[in-house]
């Protein structure tokens, strides 16, 4: 008789310390990895960057995903995948995801709502465009802006030899600053000013030329 007593004492005792949170045992030990990052991002106002990136290791592939499935576009399933875990990161170092526990319910909800979102643009887009397509002008892809090559070259010449190296060789030769500085004896910063000088006076250049 004793001993079931014992035996009682010994369960109300340890429901009491669960109870009052005192339970030795570890309570995350059954839950899920993205849980537990979750837990840490939110546990951490300072950041916490490996948290994070365990936590986009294992979502962002899910989101893609449920991207590919609902919006039938690789690019899109991409912005998908990185607007809703950069909002469920934002969300969690702000503590405004005041249950870490339900961060995948709340990925697959963000991934719901958006992709809603992006269809009721498209359609609204759809709906645009097929209430007002005849009233649009219609672009003429004949008429090109040109370019006054020779009026180009009178103008360079009319620059100093310096300023026409550095613009020949930065636009012709496609050359980095500090490759045209190595070869002219000049600093890369040098470089930089003269051909904002350079391009400088040949707009100007060429504008007169246009105006006259």
């Amino acid at each position: 008789m004793e001993r079931g007593c014992g035996a009682n004492r010994l369960r109300v005792t340890a429901v009491f310390r669960y109870a009052c949170g005192m339970d030795t045992t570890d309570a995350t030990a059954d839950e899920s990895p993205e849980v537990r990052a979750a837990r840490r991002i939110a546990a951490a106002p300072g950041g916490a960057p490996e948290a994070e990136t365990e936590l986009y290791r294992i979502l962002a592939p899910r989101v893609r995903r449920y991207g590919l499935r609902h919006l039938r576009d690789a690019h899109a399933a991409a912005d998908l995948m990185q607007h809703v875990m950069t909002l469920t990161i934002e969300r969690l170092r702000a503590g405004e995801l005041r249950e870490p526990h339900r961060v995948l319910s709340f990925v697959l909800g963000a991934c719901r709502l958006t992709v809603m979102d992006q269809r009721r643009i498209e359609r609204r887009r759809q709906h645009l465009l097929e209430e007002y397509a005849d009233a649009l002008p219609i672009a003429d892809l004949q008429v090109a802006p040109r370019l006054d090559h020779q009026r180009v070259v009178d103008c360079l010449d009319k620059l100093p030899q310096r300023e026409r190296a550095v613009l020949v060789m930065s636009f012709y030769d496609e050359q980095p600053s500090d490759a045209v500085a190595a070869q002219l004896g000049l600093s890369a910063g040098n470089v930089r000013v003269i051909r904002h000088r350079g391009v400088d006076k040949l707009r100007r250049c060429i504008d007169a030329g246009r105006s006259a």
